[in-house]
């Protein structure tokens, strides 16, 4: 029955209505009734509707990703750019892709190769840290420039490329990134020295620089990095987190030590361990994917000072001894003459010290393992550098700091690499020039592109480096300009160079104007190569250096650099003189072949036409000779040497005539 409240509002809303306009009124009120409670039950709604729900979202982040890319935001991520001359190396600025709160980031040395790989190449591509790239004695002091240049000696018929992109403060995590983008490339051989930094490098276990420790989310945020709205939110998220931290770059010690987050890491802690099986990870993936492409792959193990270095942090952990109390047992072994315990003591002090900045042997031994298990090649670097040091416990001799080798170091590394290449006969199908091992290692050793500029930049860092934490507390640092006094101009050069007041290229150019200028052209041009080595397209380095000896007279020596500035970009003037400087040594073909070429060039140079003539006398060409110093003559009609070379050319061409 209807309440009395119900009757009264029947009443009021329908006192004039007919039956049927009140049982359609009920029948509409019914329906919407009904519609709401298929709402409150929760009905499906039509397919459409949740089309909708799910595209709206995704057409705001496509729309978003077009329009940061449309207005360039971020930075470049793709890994290869353009070089010149038909060369591409890897982006400078690809570290960002692993940097988020470190501003100076690190980049390769810039190793350029060609962008479509020639028949007759072999390329090597050479993966690690700061050990790989070669520091303190970058960038032409890494093991791969030995092993490059060893090649070229070896086996002059190929094109021996080695493409080095290892950065420093960075690990597996880098690697595994790029290496698709790697295999792409099409390389011969890949070497892979690594380890050091699996804990304190960009995204590691411990490391300032993190994302977590889970690895397939760390890798899954390095695939999306190349969208532009992952790049717009990282900035966002290190935007926010820069209010609450202040300005992490504001300390000024060395990128070592501001990468250190989590510093005491114990053996066999839960941070260890994330450690080793990140770093096992990773690589067992990239070992699968260069299976996968048929890639050959050497593994150098990793190697670090034994005997001169102490426990950075000793602490006891878990029934574990102190690391120092290892380190000082180690030491009394080694007075002792007990080598062997001695060594493996201080093996077991390094892998105690609670700073993970020495690989543990639990990272060879991943190394090892995943060698045997893919069918890859390991290179032993570390017994070889215990086998040939004082007492067989590789230290200070062949190691500059805690883990980065002598520049000898690097040269025995390369040689090691070498051996393995020749070993394994990856070049079977070449013809070796240098037989003995002893010739290729000393010239090899011999042309490495270095000078004492390059000794002083690497003393300097590795003093800075031992002046910072965790050398030293910041109480106990010394100034600067107390821990390095400059003696010479190549000091005060190398000092601007480690503190970024001047680039690596610019003071070897300086070094070399200053050599110049007391007519030292002997170590002007070793300045000039140095710099050359390293930047073998950019042609004014071959201007510079062939238009000065040139300016004194240094024929000879302007040649080779005249015919390498003509194979990068031919013009007027160095296919002139190397025509002119030809046709001194008397190699008249190849003097015609460069003079005619400058003429294409300059047709109105007397000075070409002039040589030429001269060239085309040598073969009998007189006629030819007697119309190019004609053409000479109407430039510059005040020649004189041209004006009695054609009288000898009109008598000549006369008697022939008779």
């Amino acid at each position: 029955m209807l309440s009395d409240k119900q009757k009264k509002w029947i009443r009021q809303n329908y006192r004039n209505s007919s039956i049927d306009s009140i049982s359609k009124k009920l029948r509409a009120k019914k329906e919407d009734i009904e519609e709401y409670i298929s709402l409150l039950k929760g009905e499906k709604s039509p397919r459409y509707f949740y089309l909708i729900l799910i595209l709206i979202p995704v057409l705001f982040f496509v729309l978003l990703e077009g329009a940061l890319s449309l207005f360039h935001y971020g930075f470049d991520d793709k890994q290869w750019i353009d070089a010149s001359n038909g060369k591409i190396l890897i982006n400078p600025d690809i570290a960002r892709r692993y940097f988020y709160s470190v501003k100076d980031i690190p980049i390769t040395i810039q190793d350029a190769f060609d962008k479509v790989k020639a028949p007759n190449s072999f390329r090597i591509f050479v993966l690690g840290e700061s050990s790989a790239a070669g520091y303190p004695f970058m960038p032409n002091g890494s093991f791969s420039r030995y092993l490059q240049k060893r090649l070229e000696l070896v086996y002059p018929d190929r094109k021996i490329e080695v493409v080095n992109v290892a950065l420093t403060a960075t690990n597996s995590y880098t690697m595994r990134d790029l290496f698709p983008g790697i295999l792409e490339q099409r390389p011969d051989l890949i070497i892979i020295y690594c380890g050091h930094n699996e804990y304190y490098g960009a995204l590691g276990a411990g490391s300032l620089e993190s994302l977590g420790r889970s690895r397939a989310l760390v890798n899954t945020m390095l695939y999306l990095e190349k969208y532009k709205t992952i790049q717009l939110i990282r900035s966002i998220i290190q935007w926010i987190s820069g209010i609450f931290a202040g300005n992490s770059n504001a300390n000024p010690g060395t990128l070592m030590s501001r990468m250190a987050k989590d510093q005491e890491i114990p053996l066999n802690s839960e941070v260890f361990n994330d450690g080793i099986e990140q770093f096992s990870g990773n690589l067992r993936d990239i070992l699968q994917m260069a299976k996968d492409k048929k890639v050959p792959v050497l593994l150098g193990t990793s190697v670090s000072n034994l005997k001169d270095q102490p426990p950075f942090i000793s602490v006891t952990n878990s029934g574990l001894p102190p690391a120092g109390k290892i380190y000082n047992d180690a030491k009394l072994k080694l007075k002792s003459g007990n080598i062997s315990e001695s060594r493996s003591l201080f093996t077991y002090a390094k892998d105690l010290d609670a700073l993970r900045f020495r690989a543990p042997e639990q990272i060879n031994t991943v190394l090892k393992k995943l060698a045997g298990e893919f069918g890859y090649y390991i290179v032993n670097i570390d017994s070889v550098f215990n086998s040939i040091s004082p007492d067989s416990i590789v230290g200070d001799n062949l190691i500059t700091d805690h883990l980065h080798p002598t520049l000898k170091g690097y040269q025995i590394m390369g040689k090691l690499f070498y051996e393995k290449i020749e070993q394994l006969n990856l070049l079977s199908s070449s013809k070796r020039t240098i037989g003995n091992d002893a010739e290729q290692d000393s010239l090899a050793c011999a042309n490495f592109s270095f000078s004492n500029l390059d000794t002083t930049i690497a003393l300097y860092r590795i003093k800075i480096l031992k002046d910072d934490w965790p050398y030293k507390d910041k109480k106990n640092q010394i100034p600067l300009y107390d821990l390095i006094k400059p003696q010479t101009y190549s000091d005060s050069l190398a000092l601007e160079v480690v503190l970024d007041k001047t680039t690596w290229e610019r003071a070897h150019r300086l070094l070399a104007g200053r050599y110049l200028a007391i007519n030292d052209t002997k170590n002007f041009e070793n300045e000039m190569n140095i710099v050359i080595a390293q930047y073998p397209l950019i042609i004014d380095y071959y201007k510079i250096t062939g238009n000065n000896l040139l300016e004194r007279e240094l024929y000879d020596d302007a040649y080779p650099y005249l015919l390498k500035r003509i194979e990068l970009e031919p013009d007027a003037f160095s296919t002139k003189w190397v025509g002119i400087i030809s046709l001194s040594k008397k190699q008249t073909d190849t003097a015609i072949k460069y003079l005619e070429t400058s003429l294409g060039y300059d047709a109105k140079d007397p000075q070409v036409l002039f040589n030429l003539a001269g060239a085309y006398s040598y073969k009998n060409r007189f006629n030819d000779a007697l119309l190019t110093i004609n053409k000479c003559l109407k430039i510059n009609p005040g020649f004189p040497a041209a004006a009695n070379l054609k009288q000898q050319l009109e008598q000549i061409v006369k008697n022939k005539g008779n």
